[in-house]
């Protein structure tokens, strides 16, 4: 099983390539913030306590976090592998979904980090919120999620890079011209 993290702040851009690399290498995509917005309306318990969460700019907490992840990793017993996307965003995190994966014989193999400027995100999230409407990519909630990758989530990284595990790739520019860089990394990782 190949197991890859898709890395990067808000409007990096991946779930664009998320896409990419599910159509190429066959791989489950598990989004923690496609799992938030499923439970928020579905109206559960887990997407009640959410949705007052996202709203206020903030990260859910690990636990709930993780508990949905590890779910969602249980249904899927035959896939190739997986695009964590969204998560982890805490060292707490990245360490229990090691220690999960290797509960089952797995691992990490790649950690994908998108690298984009903050300009940038921020011109690409305004076209979204045009097209998708997304609450949580409204322009206050919006600073709120990037100064959270900026000032928490980024401290990730070191954890991945002391397992050798980190490829930056360049997230500006053509869509196509990143997933090449991309496509060659997993491939090398493999």
């Amino acid at each position: 099983m190949y197991n890859l993290v898709i890395f990067g702040p808000p409007g990096a851009g991946k779930g664009t390539q998320s896409e990419k690399i599910i159509a190429e290498f066959n791989l489950a995509h598990i989004s923690t913030g496609d799992m938030f917005r499923m439970h928020i309306s579905n109206d559960t318990e887990i997407g009640k306590k959410v949705k007052q969460i996202l709203a206020d700019g903030l990260l859910v907490p690990d636990s709930i976090t993780i508990e949905m992840l590890e779910e969602e990793v249980t249904k899927n017993p035959d896939v190739k592998g997986f695009i964590f996307d969204g998560f982890p965003r805490t060292v707490n995190q990245a360490e229990a979904l090691d220690t999960f994966l290797e509960g089952k014989g797995e691992k990490i193999n790649l950690v994908l980090q998108l690298d984009v400027n903050q300009d940038v995100i921020k011109e690409r999230i305004a076209e979204r919120q045009k097209i998708s409407g997304r609450a949580d990519d409204d322009a206050e909630k919006l600073v709120k999620r990037i100064d959270e990758y900026f000032s928490k989530t980024i401290h990730v990284l070191p954890f991945y890079e002391n397992q050798g595990k980190v490829i930056k790739v360049n997230g500006i520019g053509k869509i196509e011209d990143i997933y090449s860089d991309i496509s060659s990394a997993i491939k090398e990782s493999m």
